[in-house]
Order: structure tokens, then C-alpha cells, then sequence
């Protein structure tokens, strides 16, 4: 396993095995809460992860043992004057749109708290894993402000607009249980295995084609919103993407010749 350091707060590992990559969240003294410079760190980072063609996957993990990230620094965004918060937001944006745009699978591994910019943050992965002791929510409302990590878009895409509506506008926290019977989060597992699971599964989805990963995240994600007959037209531009790949013909070859698959990757 190599680790590779973006600045104070965030690390990324790349395991040798399986084209996997851990993003790290690893401010623990402030329970990870998303400042200036971790944002700015957390962009840097999904950049280079979305270049580096060996990366399949992406596990979104923490450094800190009760808390998954606690949202924005609020202690630093309180010795902002207006002109100061103007300035950042692009940064702040950067650190949300850095996750959401990664063009591989993300799995986010959640336990303790994930509030407000830390549950967006896992909102913009593709599948959340949570531990038995997970508390997510959205309580910008309750501080004068609204999510501005993609909350008002990205949780009524999973759960409905109602749903949204109702736990944005209460601000109130959500357990595990009752986070994944409201589709919050897509697997709920014991107490601690939070990271253990969420790699696992990454280990299976970077098994396959990896440029059918990015195919059909892409399709996925220019598909929502889209009716049925735009979306079926998103689909088949990335079909064609895939149609006459490297990868396409080593899957139909190996399924024929009964052995796993030696992804080319092109």
C-alpha cells in the first residue's frame, strides 16, 4: 500500500491490490470538520484520482474514530467577514463537486456523525456503507444557513422530494437504522465495520471492466433528471463508448473461454 498527503488533513492510500484507492478524511482534532484549507486539500486530491487510469474505485473513509465529518469548520467561517466568505465558497464548492465528479464508483464508509457538509460529502458518492453507530442529517437550517455541498439536490435524487423536504426543513439528526430503512444510506453493517465493508465491496466492483465502471457511472449520473427516451439516448453514446474497447473484447473472450478477465483497460 502506497500513501500519498494533500496538505494537513487528507491522505489518499492506493492499495496494491485491486486498483483501489482510500480517500481519507484526517483531521481528527476537529472531527474532521471541512476548513479553507482541507477543502481546497480534498480537491487537489479527487483530481489527481480522477487521472490516474489505474484507480477503479474509490472508498471515501475517516480518520477519526467517532465521527465520520462533522460538516464545515463553523468555528472558522465565524471569524469570516462577508468579503472572506465570498471568496471561499469556490473553494468550499471544490472540495463537494471534487467528490461528485470523480468518474470512478465511490463507496463512502460512514460511522459516528456525518452532518451537514460531512453527509454531502457521502451524498456525492455513489453508495454509502454506514455503521451501526452513524447519526447523518442535514441542520444548515438550524445555524441560518442551507446545505451548499449539493444537499438540496443530491438527497432528494435518493430519497424523494417530500422525504428531502421534511429532513432539510426539521434539521434533525438521523440514526443508522432508520437512516437505511429511508434509503439515507444503502447498507447498514455492525459496529466498526464500516471501512472493512465499504472496501469489500469496492474489491468486487474493481474486479470488472474498467472502462465499463466509467461508462456506466457516467450514463448514471447524465441520466438523472433526464426523461426516459433523453436518458436512453445518454445510454447509448456510453454504450458506443465501450462497444469497441479493449476491454469489450478481452470480457466476450474470457466469458467464452472460461477464465477471469485481464482488463486492458482501453
Amino acid at each position: 500500500m502506497s500513501e500519498e498527503r494533500f496538505g494537513e488533513f487528507v491522505l489518499v492510500r492506493r492499495h496494491e491490490q485491486g486498483h483501489v484507492a482510500e480517500l481519507v478524511l484526517d483531521r481528527p482534532k476537529a472531527m474532521n470538520a471541512v476548513s479553507t484549507e482541507m477543502a481546497r486539500s480534498l480537491a487537489g486530491a479527487c483530481a489527481a484520482l480522477g487521472e490516474d487510469r489505474d484507480v477503479r474505485v474509490v472508498v471515501l473513509t475517516s480518520s477519526h474514530e467517532r465521527a465520520f465529518c462533522v460538516g464545515a469548520d463553523l468555528k472558522e467561517r465565524n471569524s469570516f467577514s462577508d468579503a472572506e466568505l465570498v471568496r471561499q465558497r469556490p473553494v468550499a464548492r471544490g472540495a463537494y463537486t471534487g467528490v461528485l465528479e470523480l468518474p470512478v464508483p465511490t463507496v463512502a464508509a460512514v460511522h459516528g456523525f456525518a452532518l451537514g457538509g460531512g453527509f454531502e460529502l457521502a451524498l456525492a458518492c455513489d453508495v454509502i456503507v454506514a455503521d451501526r453507530t452513524a447519526v447523518v442529517g442535514l441542520p444548515e437550517v438550524s445555524v441560518g444557513v442551507i446545505p451548499g455541498g449539493g444537499g438540496t439536490q443530491l438527497l432528494p435524487r435518493r430519497v424523494g422530494a417530500a422525504r428531502a423536504a421534511e429532513l432539510i426543513f426539521s434539521a434533525r439528526r438521523v440514526e443508522a437504522a432508520e437512516a437505511g430503512e429511508l434509503g439515507l444510506v444503502d447498507q447498514v453493517v455492525e459496529e466498526g465495520r464500516d471501512r472493512e465493508s465499504a472496501l469489500e465491496l469496492a474489491a468486487r466492483i474493481a474486479g470488472n471492466s474498467p472502462v465499463g465502471l466509467r461508462a456506466a457511472k457516467r450514463a448514471l449520473r447524465l441520466g438523472q433528471g433526464l426523461d426516459l427516451r433523453a436518458g436512453l439516448e445518454v445510454e447509448d453514446a456510453a454504450w458506443r463508448s465501450v462497444a469497441f474497447s479493449g476491454d469489450r473484447a478481452e470480457g466476450v473472450a474470457a466469458f467464452n473461454e472460461k477464465r477471469r478477465p485481464q482488463w486492458p483497460g482501453e
